[in-house]
């Protein structure tokens, strides 16, 4: 088994077809889907052409199955949250940055925190300064 993506609110499955979907609106207000890598560290992404997402702005992430807003608004505005089961059926709370070009990822979970991404630093002192 490959990891499983979960939404925190409703525990629906979010990972499809190899990706990790949303439905997402940018900061001028348009809606839209986005597929991200389920593989932490890889940034890539798919998008409609018609749904354009500026460079250094806030995506605001939603669960496709139950509408819940997916930020973390308990670390950090910007900070969107998933859980993930493991290949070991392990629980890990996963964070990303929701701001386009932003490349940070968090794996949190009693056993672990690995950090991601060449801006991981951005957040690190709202999960220092917390048990999660």
């Amino acid at each position: 088994m490959k990891a499983d993506f979960l939404c925190p609110e409703c525990g629906g499955h979010l990972s499809v077809g190899g990706f990790v979907i949303f439905s997402a609106t940018n900061s001028t207000g348009e809606h839209g889907l986005i597929l991200l890598s389920p593989h932490l560290g890889d940034y890539s992404k798919i998008i409609h052409p018609s749904f354009k997402i500026q460079e250094s702005s806030k995506v605001d992430y939603f669960c496709p199955i139950c509408s819940a807003g997916l930020a973390a608004h308990d670390i950090h505005e910007n900070i969107v949250h998933l859980v993930m089961i493991d290949e070991k059926f392990e629980k890990h709370d996963v964070y990303f940055s929701g701001v386009e070009g932003e490349f940070c990822t968090y794996k949190v979970s009693r056993q672990c925190f690995e950090k991601y991404g060449k801006t991981a630093e951005n957040y690190m002192r709202y999960f220092m300064t917390r048990h999660i």
